[in-house]
């Protein structure tokens, strides 16, 4: 049977880095903008951009494109996604089995990704699936900004850490952060408390973990680029520029 899958963008115009993120001009088009049409393309089912603040959602639907506005206040992306698809429902959307969020603040978002992250559920104990590329690099292993995952032979995540997973290994596998959930196990998740482990290692994709919610990692070279400093902003202009 046919999934219904709906792809939301969590966007916010608060950042300490970068102000105005989801704003800046990316080669003549805003970046939540490139965002959006880089998961139009992927084609999978509905786009919307789930943001905080009128004017990212005037730009999205000035571009076409279809915005909700969220609470300013909700703790995270999960949250303001979930609150975005109460809305859409509200308003007559079809409820998805699938929810895809797409990180708002990687304007070169393969579509690839996006039509990857489907298949798997085709599997009964998948909850949620998300993507990891391989890294040898020792300072990228040793970098706490780049997250690690630990799999098994199923490609299911045994564990997410800051630090260098699994101890010793050649090659290690670095968490993309962009995630497709069952609907009831997002419904789930949002509702409970920040775990221990969530606390410990500030990555909240462990109190679904701990919950016991299944994450299936596909592997991949497509790495996203995000936008967090003036500087990642440069690079994704030149990349544009370079590619265009």
């Amino acid at each position: 049977m046919t999934k219904k899958v709906h792809v939301l963008i969590p966007s916010r115009m608060a950042s300490t880095r970068l102000p105005n993120k989801p704003l800046a001009d990316i080669c003549g088009k805003p970046m939540i903008v490139r965002v959006y049409e880089q998961a139009v393309k992927a084609n999978v089912g509905p786009v919307t951009v789930a943001c905080d603040d009128v004017k990212i959602k005037q730009v999205v639907e000035a571009a076409g494109g279809k915005a909700v506005l969220t609470d300013p206040d909700l703790p995270s992306g999960s949250d303001r996604i979930y609150a975005a698809m109460q809305q859409l429902m509200a308003e007559g959307a079809e409820k998805p089995d699938i929810i895809i969020n797409a990180q708002g603040d990687e304007p070169l978002l393969p579509p690839e990704l996006l039509q990857q992250a489907v298949a798997p559920f085709d599997q009964d104990w998948v909850d949620v699936v998300t993507f990891a590329h391989p890294i040898t690099d020792a300072e990228e292993k040793n970098n706490p900004n780049m997250v690690k995952v630990c799999t098994d032979a199923a490609h299911r995540a045994l564990y997410f850490s800051r630090s260098p997973i699994p101890y010793g290994a050649d090659v290690m596998k670095r968490h993309i952060g962009l995630y497709a959930y069952k609907y009831d196990v997002l419904a789930d998740f949002v509702k409970k408390d920040p775990s221990p482990l969530e606390k410990q290692e500030k990555l909240e994709q462990l109190r679904a973990m701990e919950a016991g919610a299944k994450y299936y990692v596909a592997m991949t070279n497509e790495a996203p680029v995000g936008v967090d400093t003036p500087a990642d902003l440069t690079l994704v202009r030149h990349i544009l520029q370079t590619n265009a």
